[in-house]
């Protein structure tokens, strides 16, 4: 064992043996061999940045339409033939309903309805004395008596609540809606009924939860506050690549709805740049940009930065404020393409046909605005470099993106395949670095934009958690190279956050995340000794005044730790905030009660010795006398 000083370990562990139910060993308890590092305070690195506490956020599966936007009807704007297959609307009764090309209200067809009939959508959760909101657009025939609109919640006459609707006219109407519910139920429908004779013509239908922000779910929001995430990477991943911007703004319900060809589903558009911005700036965050460098070209690239950062008197300056937004963006970050290495990836090509492209679209990005940051596509080691060596001139950074895949590996195996994904990728680039002489006199770091565990279930455990902090621990190591790291994605599919139709829940790899923006430091400083499979970093934080230790234990088993501080003098004051489950398959699930959280414990107890509990993040703040 490495010669401690006594001073440094009593005052370090009457903060840390709070970390543990006992503030000593329990009698006849079996721990591990005891183990001593040695954290070197004076020895700091590059500080870290903010930007790999980043999100990322795509149009795949539930990410942004049933987890981020309020909307609650789906395929809204009928892209889908009522009855078909794929359409959630079914027809009420005998009714009849055609799908109208010749004077569509958005998208290539609306549905008309013959009177009397109606059709209906169910599936839609619904909370107990809450109150939905929405608009339907409708026209019809002279004949047209009246439209009901209802809200069901139940089977019964009294399980419903209807708006009825009278004097129709041969033009679309906008009419506003507003229902209380007073069951919850995971199945409620909302019904659209014509009475009397002739035709019913509906346009688009929408209804959101009252308590919406700016057609935002309230209770995603509150966990994403939470969560704190400097930057947000949009709209994609994949989806990017057969996206085209301008389908995603104007009036929401004139958009049309198009197929996601990536995700081979259906957009309806109603999430687009504005709506994005609007995003970031209820969460106080700031907005990274994907431009289309599959299907799309480098004079739509160009438009759409002008769109978002060009004045009000510039052509797509004037039509973002057309549509309500008159001073620019000034989005500084933005992303040309995604993947486009892979043959998954619409509009793939080769690397020495992709990066004279690359090169084209940077051009006219920056001739639209000269002050944007630039992030190319990276994969090492062949794609990187070739793009390093010809593109370097125009990017600033370059991406870098992995997934863990569930495969058979032990716990400890698999906790480390995101810190070992980091440690190759980063070195990698420093190779690079000292061969490449495009990169003479640059700075270009890495930007790891997508990251994360990928595997079938939805909910991750607690073992996925305590792989996400060996791997930010692994990017906290190389804060001199990683710039950014946005984990994939915020919300569901493979998101930090879950929810339900009605609830919301972090889930284990989100704690981990929220815990490591809130509490960690930013100065990283030498750590010693560190026995495996434990991970340790430690971080000076609030101007010198704490140091910050996060420990990851992977194994079953508490681990001892003795630990001697240089370069500090601890005043004997600080907090400890833990992640741990003895079981490596909990998970948290929306609605219920947590399984895993974040214990916020104070100092309790003093104690020669630091025990680690198993299966565990534990992150502490020592303050210090400096």
């Amino acid at each position: 064992m490495i010669r401690v000083r006594l001073v440094s370990i009593v005052l370090l562990t009457a903060v840390i043996s709070a970390c543990t139910s006992h503030s000593a060993v329990a009698a006849g308890e079996t721990l591990a061999a005891e183990a001593a590092i040695t954290i070197d305070a004076g020895k700091t690195a590059e500080p870290v940045s903010e930007y790999i506490y980043g999100q990322f956020i795509e149009h795949l599966g539930r990410c942004i339409y049933g987890g981020i936007w309020a909307e609650m009807v789906q395929d809204r704007k009928f892209y889908y033939p009522v009855g078909a297959d794929k359409s959630p609307w079914k027809l009420l009764g005998d009714g009849k309903v055609e799908m109208n090309g010749e004077d569509s209200f958005v998208g290539e067809h609306s549905p008309q309805i013959g009177a009397p009939g109606g059709i209906i959508q169910g599936g839609l959760g619904l909370v107990k004395g809450r109150d939905y909101i929405g608009r339907i657009w409708l026209k019809g025939t002279s004949e047209i008596q009246s439209v009901d609109v209802s809200l069901l919640w139940g089977d019964g006459p009294d399980q419903r609540q209807t708006i009825t609707i009278k004097q129709l006219t041969s033009t679309y109407t906008k009419t506003p809606l507003r229902f209380s519910c007073a069951a919850s139920s995971n199945d409620g429908r909302l019904e659209i009924v014509a009475r009397g004779s002739g035709a019913l013509s509906v346009g688009t239908v929408s209804l959101m939860p009252a308590d919406n922000i700016k057609g935002m779910r309230a209770d995603t929001l509150k966990l994403l506050k939470e969560l704190d995430s400097p930057i947000y990477r949009w709209p994609g991943g994949n989806f990017v690549s057969g996206y085209d911007w301008r389908d995603g703004i104007g009036e929401r319900d004139k958009r049309p709805p198009r197929p996601n060809l990536a995700w081979k589903s259906l957009e309806s558009n109603d999430f687009g740049i504005d709506e994005f911005i609007v995003f970031c700036r209820l969460l106080d965050t700031e907005p990274y940009i994907a431009v289309n460098s599959g299907f799309g070209d480098a004079h739509s690239a160009a438009k759409e930065v002008e769109y978002v950062n060009g004045a009000a008197d510039t052509p797509m300056g004037k039509l973002r404020a057309a549509n309500g937004y008159a001073e620019p963006y000034n989005v500084k970050w933005w992303g040309i393409g995604n993947e486009m290495y892979g043959k998954w990836q619409l509009g793939y090509m080769k690397l020495d046909h992709y990066t004279q492209k690359h090169n084209r679209f940077a051009k006219a990005m920056r001739k639209a605005d000269p002050s944007i940051k630039i992030i190319g596509v990276g994969s090492a080691p062949s794609w990187s470099e070739g793009m390093l060596k010809s593109c370097a001139e125009y990017m600033d950074h370059i991406s870098e993106h992995f997934y863990c895949e569930r495969n058979k590996e032990s716990l400890r195996e698999y906790v480390s395949l995101a810190r070992n994904n980091v440690r190759g990728k980063v070195a990698a680039h420093r190779d690079y670095r000292k061969r490449l002489e495009s990169l003479e006199g640059r700075d270009i770091r890495i930007a790891i934009d997508e990251w994360n565990y990928w595997y079938g279930p939805r909910h991750y455990n607690i073992k996925d958690a305590i792989g996400i902090a060996a791997g930010l621990n692994e990017m906290i190591r190389s804060s001199d190279i990683v710039y950014m790291a946005n984990y994939a994605q915020a919300v569901n599919v493979i998101g930090a956050i879950k929810t339900s139709k009605t609830e919301a829940a972090f889930d284990t790899t989100g704690l981990v995340l929220k815990m490591y923006r809130e509490r960690f430091g930013t100065v990283p400083v030498a750590v010693s000794g560190v026995p495996e499979p434990l991970d340790i970093v430690a971080a000076w934080a609030k101007g010198r005044k704490a140091l910050t230790v996060a420990i990851v234990n992977p194994t079953k088993e508490k681990q001892v730790l003795a630990v001697d501080i240089k370069g500090a003098e601890l005043s004997g004051k600080g907090q400890l905030w833990q992640i741990a489950h003895p079981n490596p398959m909990a998970y948290n699930e929306p609605g219920k009660e947590p399984n895993v959280v974040i214990e916020e414990k104070p100092p309790s107890g003093v104690s020669n010795k630091l025990s680690v509990p198993a299966l565990s993040i534990c992150l502490y703040e020592l303050a210090t006398n400096n």
